[in-house]
C-alpha cells in the first residue's frame, strides 16, 4: 500500500515535469534541474518549519478549516498570507537565487523550466505529506489532478515575470524590471490564495474554484506558449559573464575578474 501512495505522489510530478522539460527547444542540463527540484524540496521544509513556529508562537492563526464555522476575513488572511505569500516567496527565493543570474539562463523560456522545477520540489515533499497522512488514493488522484497542477501553473507565472524582467534589464528598463520582478512575487501569490481560499471555503465556491482552475490552466499554458514563441529571439550574449554569472560592467567581470570576448 505505501508503494502504492509513493507512486501516485509522484507519477503527476514527473509527468508535468517531463512535460515541461521537453517543451524547451534547447534543453538546460540535467544536473542544473535537479538542483532546483532538490532546491524546490528544501523550500518546502522550510515552509513546514515556519508554519510551525508560527502555531508555536501564534496559536491564533491556525484555522481548523474542518471546523465548518471559518470567518471569511480569517480564511482569506490565513489562505493568502499564511499559505500563499509563505510558499511562493520561498519558491521564489531558491529560483531567483539560483537561475537569474545563471550562465545557463540564456532564453527567455529558461526560468519557467527553473521556477515549474522548484515549484515541483516543493509540490512533491508537499504531496507525500498529504497522501500518507491524510490518507489515501482518493487524496493522492485529487492532489494529481488540481494540486500539483496548481503547483506548476504557479510556476510557470513566476518564471514569466522574472524573465521579463530579465530581459528589461538587458533593454536598460531598470524600473521594468524591478517591477517585473515584484509580480513574479505578487501574481502566483494572488493566484495561490484564491485557489486555497475557494477550495476552503466551501458552499458555492467550490463553483468558483473550477471555474478559476479552468482560467488557471488556459492563462498558464497562454503565459508559456508566447515565452517559448520568442525564445529563438532572446539571447544574453555578453550582459553575464560566461564563466559565473555576474553582470558584466565593461570588459571584465566584476565577480571572477575574467575578460570577456
Amino acid at each position: 500500500m505505501a508503494v502504492l501512495l509513493l507512486f501516485i505522489s509522484i507519477l503527476p510530478v514527473f509527468i508535468l515535469g517531463y512535460y515541461i522539460y521537453n517543451s524547451d527547444k534547447n534543453k538546460e542540463p540535467l544536473k542544473l534541474i535537479a538542483k532546483f527540484f532538490l532546491f524546490g524540496i528544501i523550500s518546502g521544509v522550510f515552509v513546514i518549519i515556519f508554519s510551525l513556529l508560527l502555531e508555536l508562537f501564534i496559536p491564533s492563526i491556525n484555522v481548523d478549516i474542518d471546523a465548518g464555522n471559518i470567518d471569511y476575513l480569517t480564511l482569506f488572511v490565513h489562505t493568502f498570507i499564511i499559505i500563499a505569500f509563505v510558499e511562493e516567496l520561498s519558491k521564489w527565493f531558491f529560483t531567483y537565487r539560483i537561475g537569474y543570474n545563471n550562465k545557463e539562463f540564456d532564453e527567455l523560456y529558461d526560468m519557467i523550466v527553473y521556477s515549474v522545477f522548484t515549484s515541483l520540489g516543493f509540490a512533491l515533499l508537499e504531496n507525500i505529506f498529504y497522501v500518507f497522512i491524510d490518507g489515501g488514493i482518493a487524496v493522492g488522484i485529487s492532489r494529481g489532478l488540481l494540486s500539483i497542477p496548481g503547483h506548476t501553473c504557479f510556476g510557470i507565472f513566476m518564471g514569466y515575470y522574472l524573465s521579463m524582467a530579465k530581459y528589461r534589464a538587458l533593454h536598460n528598463e531598470y524600473r521594468l524590471e524591478k517591477l517585473n520582478k515584484v509580480k513574479s512575487i505578487v501574481i502566483p501569490t494572488v493566484l495561490h490564495g484564491v485557489y486555497d481560499y475557494c477550495c476552503f471555503a466551501g458552499s458555492y465556491f467550490v463553483i468558483i474554484f473550477f471555474v478559476f482552475i479552468i482560467f488557471l490552466y488556459f492563462m498558464a499554458y497562454k503565459k508559456m506558449r508566447y515565452t517559448l514563441s520568442i525564445v529563438s529571439k532572446v539571447k544574453y550574449n555578453n550582459n553575464y559573464c560566461s564563466s559565473c554569472g555576474t553582470k558584466i560592467v565593461g570588459e571584465y567581470c566584476i565577480g571572477c575578474g575574467a575578460k570577456q570576448e
